[in-house]
Formats: structure tokens, sequence, C-alpha cells
């Protein structure tokens, strides 16, 4: 028997069934993937969020595992690297927007906040569950609105309202998966 999925997610792609199925919309605490997101987010703006899950295993390698430690530090010889790796998107605004998201990042953990910590706290440490009507689902929110001020006042790069309500879809914040489909709340049988 064959599972009813979100009218986005029935493609052939399996990258794209196991990202829907397995990661958009389940709550995400781990500080690695948090960060790692973020920056794929941003780097999604212009092109399909398909593309950036063909190249993720690529984008994990050409930065260092999202080691913000180390990307903080990349220089000129390293963004000329990254700049001629096919394996990533080649856009000179969205390599240097991880690395000043790096810094961003780690000025914030010297701060004593976390992303996760930062970041639930805007939904008050729950997803936000939403019941769209086929094609509703909304580009942005008041709350992407304010978190995408946010982090920009924070020096995060690429983090625009539509960006932002991407990225909080993708780590959990909000479960937009469609009423039917099996990952929503109500067909997993969790309380609400």
């Amino acid at each position: 028997m064959s599972k009813t999925r979100c009218s986005w997610a029935n493609m052939a792609n399996p990258l794209y069934i196991a990202y829907h199925d397995e990661e958009w919309g389940v709550p995400c605490h781990d500080e690695l993937r948090l960060f790692e997101m973020l920056n794929l987010e941003g780097a999604q703006a212009g092109l399909s969020w398909e593309t950036i899950l063909n190249k993720r295993a690529n984008y994990r390698a050409a930065f260092d595992q999202w080691d913000a430690y180390k990307i903080a530090q990349y220089g000129d010889d390293r963004i000329a690297e990254l700049l001629a790796n096919p394996g990533i998107v080649r856009n000179k605004l969205k390599v240097n927007a991880a690395i000043t998201n790096a810094r961003a990042y780690l000025r914030m953990r010297e701060e004593g906040h976390t992303l996760d910590s930062y970041l639930w706290g805007w939904v008050d440490g729950q997803p936000l569950v939403n019941r769209w009507a086929k094609g509703e689902r909304p580009a942005r929110t008041d709350i992407s609105d304010r978190l995408s001020k946010d982090l920009s006042k924070r020096g995060f790069k690429f983090v625009g309202s539509t960006i932002v309500y991407a990225y909080m879809q993708g780590i959990g914040m909000v479960d937009d998966h469609d009423p039917s489909c099996f990952c929503h709340v109500d067909q997993r049988g969790r309380s609400q």
C-alpha cells in the first residue's frame, strides 16, 4: 500500500522522498544539523530544493562537515576552491554567506546561546502544527518575518523571511505537512 504524501513530495527522487518522510517537519534539536540547514536553505535561494538535496553530501565535504570553527577561518584561497567546486552552488555571495553565518553563529555561542535554544524560543519550544488546505501553504509568516529580521541583526546572511520559513519547515519548527499526509501530526497519531 502506498503512503499518502504532501502534494509537493510526489517525486521519483529517493533523496527528496527521504527528506520529506524523515526530516521535513520533524523537530530537530541537533546543533550541527540546524547550522547546516540554515546554510543549505540560503544556498537554495533562486533554485529548487531538489538541487540542494542532490548536492548535500558535496556541501558537507566542501564545508568541513559544517564545522563552524573551520568555516569561520576560511580565507581567499579556500573561497576560490569552493567557487571552483562543481559539487556545490558556485555563487560567491552564497559561499561568503556561509562564512559570515559561521562567524555570526560563533558570536551567538560566545553570548551563551545555541541555535537550538534561540530558534525554538520563537515557538515556545513546540512545533506549530498547521492544517493548510492543498495549495494554501504560505511562503512566509509573521514569525518568519520577525525571525528573519532578528537573524539579520545578528549578522546572518541569506535569511530573508521566505528562506527562514522554509528553514522553519525543514527543521520542524513548523509542521506544514498536508493534513492527509502520513507525516502530519494527525496521521502519526501524536497528541496535539
